[in-house]
């Protein structure tokens, strides 16, 4: 019996890409207005950071389970559910007060952005073969950044608008309009490529089983997470408010630090949504993937120690090269992980990046805070540039090995 033919990947990409850039207004909306509308949601300050981080905490616990779930079960169906239970995160926060339900609502978005993320990440590596996948891959994580930044920025002026209540069910309905167009139009997709493993010797083993390239893929992703999320974007409004001051002038207009902050953030996230792409198509023309890595890693080197130095020039450019560096490392590693996995494996192997991911992003924070009163502000900087230094030499030293093929 012949196989059915593989859908067109543009024809996968767009329900599924839509689908998670939508999912994301939701929280994005909540990290960009909830310390400013406890009132309106009914919850004191101090429990904001409970909730802002409690779905990356339970995330620790299910991205496993997920990955395995998704090389047992429909990755479709998989993929359409926890959309479906991202919408319902956001109506729990539109239509209640109170930390008890918002707590209920963060632990939902947690469960449903392991399965929205580990599956997308699932099926993408699965539509393409090494020689597109970095272009895929990197086309995925675009919508990615394209639902972070734009749901904050949305979620900021709609909140304006109509309030938090209603800002957050417009989110709700967004979700589950995503969700309906991957119901209706999303096709199951299983690969027939079953991946190069690393050794090549090794069909047979465990997902946990990591070869030298794999596990270096998972350290790039792990210290991407500890160093761009945790570290620099916890602490970007404390460098800018010490270094330019509460506010400063541009073009004749007063710009408070808080504008200046998250402006820069959102360039960060559009520069990452662009350097994904075209970094990933540009790795799928080179002899050895690792090549790209390391000059994606040279960035983030450069960036962070720019930014150490503190002065109004070196934070400009410092922070363009660190998010070119944070889309190249992120959509890289997921794309390495497809190469060098089975079908079986990939699933279980994206469950378990993720969660390194996460753990990052969540013990970046408190660590860079710990460190300021040893290191200072600085210090965190040339800490995480001397953590990407070690990937630059390993991933230069990667691509001077024959290609995994």
């Amino acid at each position: 019996m012949n196989r059915p033919p593989t859908p067109s990947p543009w024809r996968i990409l767009i329900p599924l890409g839509l689908g998670t850039c939508l999912s994301l207004v939701g929280d994005a909306t909540l990290y960009a207005v909830l310390p400013t509308h406890t009132e309106a949601a009914g919850v004191s300050v101090a429990s904001v950071g409970i909730l802002l981080s409690a779905n990356r905490l339970v995330r620790l616990l299910v991205n496993g389970p997920a990955g395995v779930a998704y090389s047992r079960w429909s990755r479709r169906r998989l993929y359409v559910l926890a959309l479906f239970i991202g919408a319902l995160s956001s109506a729990i926060c539109a239509l209640s007060r109170g930390f008890w339900p918002l707590l209920v609502g963060r632990l939902l978005w947690g469960v449903s952005w392991a399965g929205i993320w580990i599956g997308g990440n699932v099926i993408v590596a699965e539509i393409s073969d090494r020689r597109e996948r970095g272009r895929w891959v990197g086309l995925y994580h675009g919508f990615f950044f394209l639902g972070a930044a734009g749901g904050a920025f949305v979620g900021g002026i709609l909140t304006d608008a109509v309030g938090y209540h209603g800002t957050m069910g417009v989110a709700a309905g967004l979700t589950l309009f995503g969700a309906l167009v991957a119901q209706l139009s999303l096709p199951e997709v299983r690969s027939g490529d079953d991946g190069v493993v690393d050794p090549p010797s090794a069909p047979a083993r465990s997902a946990l089983h990591l070869g030298p390239a794999t596990a270096a893929a998972f350290a790039l992703y792990g210290i991407n997470r500890l160093v761009v999320p945790g570290v620099l974007n916890a602490t970007l409004g404390l460098l800018l408010q010490q270094e330019v001051g509460p506010q400063i002038e541009i073009g004749g207009r007063t710009v408070g630090v808080a504008t200046l902050t998250g402006s820069s953030l959102g360039l960060s996230t559009l520069i990452a949504m662009a350097s994904a792409p075209i970094l990933g198509a540009l790795s799928d023309r080179t002899p050895n993937r690792w090549t790209v890595v390391a000059a994606g890693l040279v960035a983030g080197v450069a960036g962070f120690a720019l930014l150490s130095v503190g002065a109004p020039w070196s934070i400009l450019a410092g922070i363009p090269l660190t998010a070119l560096a944070s889309g190249s490392n992120q959509s890289q590693s997921v794309t390495l992980i497809g190469d060098l996995s089975t079908v079986d494996q990939r699933s279980k192997r994206l469950g378990l990046l993720f969660t390194l991911g996460d753990l990052g992003s969540a013990v970046g924070p408190p660590l860079a805070y710990a460190l300021i009163p040893l290191l200072g502000l600085r210090g965190n900087y040339v800490l995480s540039a001397a953590l990407l230094l070690p990937m630059f030499l390993t991933a230069l030293w990667f691509s001077r090995r024959r290609p995994e093929a």
